[in-house]
């Protein structure tokens, strides 16, 4: 595995609650075989193999040894699967790329997609919790529009110049329901969508 996947580097707390999220959101969904569109770590993948959930990886990254090489914006592959995941993947095209990847996605798509993009800005988080009752978590993302510089990795984030969260919700509309959205309290840098065709 690439050494940018390693523990500690690119699996740090708040990550493995966002793979918590990817595997909960699926599970959910009830799929019989999942498309996996960017592997990184493959620990999401190993988890519905060792369920014996039929899993098909892609990855432009030959490195990282996916079932299928191939860009998110072309994947050679026929089959539709009852869900595809799709992890911080697309803000590593050009934003002008972005609807192509969608386009990709839902054709792969039998029912539905789970994507998960970042979300720049800060967020205040509150937790109180009293004996004998659930905790209670609040969290508030703040807009701080700032413009993006590409970093060598992301051409773009949510939450920055340009790339409001309603801009994409009205492109995600196009092509999908959005049947949940929402930024987990414990990985604030990413919102996740469970897209319905």
């Amino acid at each position: 595995m690439s050494s940018k996947y390693s523990f500690g580097k690119y699996i740090y707390p708040s990550r493995w609650m966002d793979y918590w999220y990817q595997i909960k959101e699926i599970l959910n969904l009830q799929p019989d075989n999942i498309l996996e569109v960017g592997i990184g770590s493959k620990l999401v993948s190993d988890y519905f193999r060792s369920k014996k959930i039929n899993v098909i990886t892609v990855d432009i990254n030959k490195d990282l040894n996916p079932d299928v090489i191939g860009s998110v914006t072309d994947i050679p592959l026929k089959e539709e699967f009852d869900v595809v995941l799709c992890a911080e993947v697309l803000e590593h095209l050009p934003f002008e790329d972005f609807e192509k990847g969608l386009k990709e996605l839902g054709r792969l798509s039998k029912k539905y997609v789970v994507l998960s993009l970042p979300h720049f800005g800060p967020m205040i988080k509150l937790s109180i919790k009293i004996p004998f009752i659930r905790e209670i978590k609040i969290a508030i993302k703040i807009n701080f529009p700032v413009r993006h510089k590409f970093d060598g990795e992301h051409y773009w984030e949510i939450g920055k110049k340009g790339y409001s969260s309603s801009k994409i919700r009205q492109i995600l509309k196009k092509y999908f329901r959005i049947k949940k959205e929402f930024i987990p309290y414990e990985c604030h840098y990413h919102r996740f969508y469970i897209l319905e065709k």
